[in-house]
């Protein structure tokens, strides 16, 4: 009875009948779609809502082969045939915005629900998958049937660690947000990891983004994921000053003195394993590619890899030099480096050697609610020269965004990468500059304004 309360409660809210597409009738996921998107997450946005609604009935109806950015802003967004994608990126400005609502529906009211909506980043087919854990049981729906099978973790190096738990003082109040989706992400990449290896469309060899994952992800070697180390990062933050990759590997930066801390909290950012959303979610969709292999591939947390293990395995290192320090490897021999400014107020990127047109240095403004923003993706050569390393890095949580999407929407990169080709279909290593417009922390207008090709 309480369910049935509260999902008669939430359908007030809904938005207007006639900005919602038709779905299938009496479908357990149809249902669960309307009660999501007549909650308080996002009733408040019809667009929001019409844009979920929309791309589940295609799903549930066998038309997700058919949904493409195009097309959602075609039905959704009343844009005209003839519109063009690369010049207004309403969609994936959406997009991002409907993937973290989901979270926070899913994270809060919508916890008791038996199965749970993603729409996994680098795409915008959702999938569905169950949230019981006792039995492992998932299922995805993709574009003609329902896939069911036994869900499997994301392989780790640490598959007994303890999960992170949540700062109780004043200064683990900044962390409560990213502590909560931390959590909530990996629950959501360990249910998905399977199904993405099984509904994942087949990548052409001709599409120049297909070299650079194969590089990275298909060979024999292993390949690992690493995300940012949030809690280094406030580490950093509250001490004020940068912490090199040499001192970072040693931990020694874990006695650094925390002013205005109380101790409890200041064991919690010196211990867990505290990761931003966006890169989880970043994870999610590398894990999709047709060219992941999850017998190889490995998410490793910043603190647990070693100089060793780059010396004959691949790696995406994601998050710049004060979140993860790993990104201090491309910094030798690139043109374009990421330099913090004193007393930890912001960092820019330096551009070694600039050439017409180019400025010699690229600057955000941080603090202020909507500012240009800059990124860098750079492939270069593993420590050991056989194999690969790939590092997304911005200068803020949107440039880092901006990078992935880059890649995982490859059409404004694909020049480049069909540069970067070798007649043997391998790669020249590269780096490519991009500037983006965050937005609340959203990358939106990302642009290449530069690149280099080795």
């Amino acid at each position: 009875m309480e369910h049935i309360t509260a999902v008669q409660s939430r359908a007030k809210t809904s938005p207007p009948e006639e900005a919602l597409p038709p779905g299938p009738q009496d479908d357990p996921h149809w249902e669960l779609a309307q009660r999501v998107a007549a909650g308080p997450h996002l009733a408040r946005s019809p667009l929001l809502s019409k844009f979920l609604l929309y791309v589940v009935a295609e799903t549930l109806e066998g038309r997700g082969h058919e949904i493409s950015e195009h097309q959602i802003g075609v039905q959704v967004f009343d844009r005209p045939p003839d519109y063009r994608t690369l010049e207004d990126n309403i969609v994936r400005s959406y997009a991002r915005q409907l993937r973290r609502r989901l979270a926070e529906h899913f994270a809060e009211e919508g916890s008791a629900e038996p199965v749970r909506i993603d729409i996994p980043l680098g795409g915008y087919v959702p999938v569905f998958i169950a949230a019981d854990g006792h039995n492992g049981h998932h299922e995805a729906v993709g574009s003609a049937a329902v896939l069911e099978g036994q869900a499997q973790p994301v392989p780790t190096e640490q598959q007994g660690a303890e999960a992170a738990t949540i700062p109780k003082s004043n200064a683990g109040r900044r962390l409560l947000s990213t502590a909560l989706a931390a959590v909530y992400s990996a629950a959501l990449i360990a249910a998905t990891w399977y199904a993405a290896t099984r509904t994942s469309a087949p990548r052409r060899a001709e599409e120049p983004a297909h070299a650079l994952w194969a590089a990275l992800f298909s060979g024999p070697a292993n390949s690992y994921i690493v995300p940012s180390d949030a809690g280094f990062n406030l580490l950093e933050d509250l001490s004020r000053r940068p912490v090199p990759l040499a001192e970072y590997i040693a931990g020694s930066y874990v006695e650094m003195p925390l002013a205005g801390v109380d101790p409890h909290s200041a064991q919690d950012l010196r211990t867990q394993q505290l990761t931003p959303f966006v890169d989880l979610q970043i994870a999610s969709a590398l894990s999709h590619l047709a060219e992941d292999d999850p017998q190889r591939v490995f998410i490793r947390f910043p603190r647990d890899l070693r100089l060793e293990d780059l010396k004959s395995a691949n790696a995406v290192i994601i998050g710049s030099l004060g979140s993860n320090p790993w990104a201090a490897l491309a910094e030798a021999s690139a043109n374009f480096r990421i330099v913090d400014q004193p007393g930890m107020s912001g960092a820019e990127i330096i551009n070694m050697k600039p050439r017409p047109g180019e400025a010699a240095a690229y600057a955000s403004h941080w603090n202020e609610p909507a500012h240009e923003t800059f990124a860098l993706i750079a492939f270069l050569p593993n420590l050991g020269g056989n194999g690969h390393l790939l590092v997304l890095e911005g200068l803020d949580v949107a440039g880092t965004q901006a990078a992935a999407e880059m890649l995982l929407h490859p059409s404004a990169i694909d020049p480049i990468l069909k540069s970067a080709t070798r007649p043997d279909g391998s790669l020249h290593n590269f780096e490519v500059l991009l500037r983006s417009t965050s937005i609340e922390s959203n990358a939106t207008g990302t642009q290449v304004i530069a690149s280099r090709i080795y």
